[in-house]
């Protein structure tokens, strides 16, 4: 087990309900909510200008809502803080990760967002941040770059006073077929957990397993350290379903984004506030019991 200093035990509470659940919106994703927006003439792209303004929208009609929400540095900060969008009731996580990765030797692996450090998540007002890594701890152990970049960005967190959330995803090889990626991937998020624990980390946010036998042997392998389930893209139902296999077997919370938000992004803010409003909103209430424990009947 890593234990929590003060600070991030403080950093915990924030991002989490009065019962003790992690419970975080996450709106930093650029490229994916792009895709869930849409000109309705099919006319041009959606600029960063829309983008950000949808990110606003987000935060007032459906982030404000939640204990926490998940942002990032490129489109969204700072000017959501310094707007005063943000409620103070709200705590503020902060993605480090770029849009997109790179591919070295047929392994993934993600970047900073240029400029960002722990010190610039202070700056834009947050007390968290958090990490995205691709991993296939069948191919990366502790020696690997992967490894490394963790323990130094924990222990970057660590000396800045900042609670540092580590995101793991794993993928498919390129000669891998998708059955073969079906039946390791269990393995591999229970493998990528333990790997991220012995490199540090305090908080992990992970995709659901696949069952509950996988979801107790994640909380088996993060050996104490709490960790919330990820949407990935899923719908509400389907998330509602996981969360409660999740936390009945040793999960400790749950971070959604697009289960939450990908039908709510109309390009006009009346419409996004409507739909936040009448159709998020209460799929966030629902994920809230979830987490807590309480019996939910997902909404569509």
């Amino acid at each position: 087990m890593n234990p929590l200093n003060t600070l991030e035990r403080r950093a915990m509470a924030s991002i989490s309900t009065p019962e003790g659940a992690m419970l975080i919106v996450a709106g930093d994703q650029r490229n994916g909510m792009k895709a869930v927006m849409g000109h309705p003439d099919g006319a041009g792209a959606i600029t960063t200008a829309e983008l950000a303004d949808a990110k606003r929208d987000l935060v007032r009609h459906l982030g404000n809502h939640a204990p926490a929400i998940l942002l990032d540095p490129e489109v969204a900060l700072p000017q959501i803080v310094d707007e005063d969008v943000l409620s103070p009731s709200t705590a503020l996580v902060v993605g480090m990760d770029a849009s997109g990765f790179e591919t070295v030797d047929g392994l993934r692996h993600t970047q900073f967002v240029p400029g960002v450090t722990p010190r610039t998540v202070r700056d834009l007002g947050g007390s968290v941040a958090k990490m995205l890594w691709y991993v296939r701890p069948d191919r990366q152990d502790a020696s690997s770059r992967v490894a490394q970049e963790m323990r130094d960005l924990i222990a970057a967190c660590e000396a800045e006073g900042l609670l540092h959330i580590v995101e793991l995803l794993t993928y498919k090889l390129e000669d891998e077929s998708p059955e073969e990626f079906a039946a390791a991937f269990p393995s591999l998020v229970v493998d990528g957990a333990a790997l991220a624990v012995a490199c540090g980390a305090k908080v992990l946010k992970l995709a659901f397993p696949g069952s509950a036998e996988a979801c107790a042997a994640v909380t088996r392998a993060a050996d104490g350290v709490p960790w919330a389930v990820l949407s990935a893209g899923v719908d509400h139902s389907t998330f509602i379903a996981q969360v409660g296999t999740a936390m009945a077997n040793g999960a400790s919370g749950a971070m959604a984004g697009r289960s939450l938000w990908k039908d709510s992004l109309a390009m006009t803010s009346a419409e996004r506030e409507r739909l936040l409003t009448e159709r998020a909103q209460p799929r966030l209430a629902e994920l809230r019991d979830a987490v807590n424990g309480a019996p939910v009947a997902a909404v569509a």
